[in-house]
């Protein structure tokens, strides 16, 4: 039997179904440390797979080509009814992201405009694949950037990168140990393994040094500490069930999972999760509609994240990322097709924030990529390489280990960062 097999057979992987170790894993419990004693910097990724139409969250209100191009979509200027929330003299942002505002005004919420992946690919796929690996247009990079990253932080342990969601994404596959969570209440259903007459005849099976010994150890120790904190915010949330208030099974709603466990585990330093349904080619609509409701959703969670995170909010970085952004021009069904560059957000305690970022390219049909999409003036990259040296202190060296073959040509230009 080999490892992945046990990994599998004990129920340490099995995606969707529980939290365990990714059964790539090849560190051992010999290689992991303890946990530092203050709190540590933590990053966070969410993923809007489908290509969320940026020019409708972050809008450009000052633009006439955004109007003209989008006659039935476009948000209207900050003042109107359905109007953008005014951030500067240039930008607004979709009124369903008005639970965002606080964060706007506090300084903990920026946007990095005219952002993405230089590849140029329409490809969800391919797209999606490039920006978790790190590696645009290279097929052939197996692991994913988050995992590199893992691998160069000082403290390792199996709890220590934690993915929520079906199964563990590209972005977080390689060597490094992984921890896998499902979103809603799967993540805390029983298993096998919570029984104690099975649990304890696995430990005397695998109570040696032998790799397999120590997998089944590492994934066993991962969700017991995470179940624990799991089991107990249930507890309080069946409590508050009893006034008859369903707990609908969302993004707020795992959003404020998350931000407790976090808040209550200080072993987790990297935390990814993917929110689907953005790829509007029908029915976008503009102030209200389609898209506008998954904003709002969106919205609300991630204003629930930073208040659940409390004094960690402090000590953590919110990345809000999308393969790709869509065409300027609105098609003839009332949407938008896949384009190119996009808006890049950003939360935490230590954001510059209270900005807009980035070099703006402008919507007149000259200034557009290959006459149809915004282009891009910063790869993403470069804002999340920023990111990593400033709050996570990593050097130059390590960066290229996160993103091998890169530049960072705007790296240092950038001001994401307090």
């Amino acid at each position: 039997m080999n490892r992945r097999q046990f990994l599998q057979l004990t129920g340490l992987s099995a995606a969707g179904t529980l939290l365990g170790l990714h059964p790539w894993t090849t560190v051992s419990m010999a290689q992991t440390r303890s946990a530092p004693s203050h709190s540590p910097k933590r990053l966070l990724v969410i993923f809007l797979r489908g290509a969320v139409d940026g020019l409708n969250v972050l809008v450009p209100y000052r633009e006439s080509a955004y109007y003209q191009a989008r006659p039935n979509i476009a948000i209207p200027q900050p003042g109107q009814p359905g109007g953008a929330l005014q951030l500067d003299d240039t930008f607004g942002l979709h009124p369903a992201l008005e639970p965002l505002m606080p964060l706007w005004r506090q300084g903990s919420l920026a946007f990095l405009t005219a952002s993405g992946s230089p590849d140029l690919t329409r490809s969800h796929f391919d797209a999606q694949d490039y920006m978790e690996t790190g590696t645009p247009g290279d097929k052939s990079t197996s692991a994913g950037w988050l995992n590199r990253l893992l691998a160069i932080l000082p403290e390792q342990d199996p709890v220590e990168a934690l993915s929520l969601g079906a199964s563990i994404p590209r972005i977080l596959q390689g060597t490094m140990p992984v921890a896998n969570l499902p979103l809603g209440r799967g993540a805390t259903r029983p298993l096998p393994l919570d029984q104690a007459q099975t649990a304890a005849a696995f430990n005397r099976l695998y109570s040696g040094q032998d790799e397999l010994s120590q997998t089944f150890q590492e994934g066993l120790a991962a969700r017991r500490t995470l179940r624990s904190h799991l089991l107990a915010e249930q507890q309080a949330e069946r409590m508050a069930a009893d006034n008859g208030a369903p707990t609908p099974i969302n993004f707020p709603e795992d959003a404020k999972r998350l931000a407790r466990l976090m808040r209550q585990e200080p072993k987790i330093r990297l935390a990814f999760t993917a929110l689907g349904g953005w790829d509007t080619h029908i029915d976008q609509g503009g102030s209200q509609g389609e898209l506008a409701d998954r904003l709002g959703s969106l919205g609300q969670g991630l204003a629930v994240l930073a208040e659940e995170l409390g004094e960690v909010y402090a000590d953590t970085t919110i990345a809000v990322l999308s393969e790709f952004g869509r065409t300027v021009r609105e098609n003839g069904n009332g949407g938008t097709d896949h384009g190119h560059g996009n808006t890049l957000w950003l939360l935490g305690g230590g954001i510059r924030g209270g900005q807009v970022h980035g070099e703006w390219p402008g919507l007149e049909r000259d200034r557009l990529h290959q006459g149809r999409d915004l282009a891009i003036t910063t790869d993403f990259r470069d804002a999340i390489a920023n990111v990593l040296q400033h709050q996570l202190q990593l050097e130059r060296s390590q960066l290229s280990q996160v993103f091998p073959g890169y530049g960072f040509g705007k790296m240092r230009s950038l001001q994401i960062c307090r």
